[in-house]
């Protein structure tokens, strides 16, 4: 048994050894992954989304257009950049919804160029925001 433990220990004082010999190796293999995160824009979009209703995501109907051709057309909520469109329209479900969105929207949202880590970044600021809110003294 002292034997055994006598070559572990000599195993573990060289494994650095053998370590530091291959780290060049290693850390040119594996290239750093960059947390996810949002712009100052960005975080705007969001920021501002959560005034917005659900039903600034649907085209207006056939009297929402008739009323709009009468009257003049209402506030416009949309955005012109596609990929803040997607954002803005992920924030406003995540204000509403929380979690519970489906999964076209999802996919949208990530086609439109985010990754998950985004959304999970997205519904961990708005629970965050909410919480605080309900729980102010």
């Amino acid at each position: 048994m002292a034997y055994l433990a006598v070559n572990e220990a000599l195993d573990f004082a060289l494994a650095p050894a053998r370590v530091a010999a291959l780290a060049p190796v290693a850390a040119s293999a594996a290239p750093k992954a960059r947390p996810a995160g949002f712009s100052a824009l960005e975080w705007s979009v969001v920021m501002l989304a959560r005034h917005d209703r659900p039903s600034s995501l649907r085209e207006p109907g056939r009297i929402g257009r008739l009323l709009g051709a009468l009257f003049g057309d209402s506030y416009n909520r949309r955005l012109a950049d596609p990929k803040l469109e997607a954002l803005r329209r992920m924030a406003v479900l995540t204000w509403h919804h929380g979690y519970a969105v489906t999964t076209v929207q999802i996919d949208a949202f990530l086609a439109a160029g985010f990754t998950p880590d985004h959304y999970d970044l997205l519904g961990r600021r708005v629970a965050d925001v909410l919480s605080t809110r309900l729980f102010r003294k």
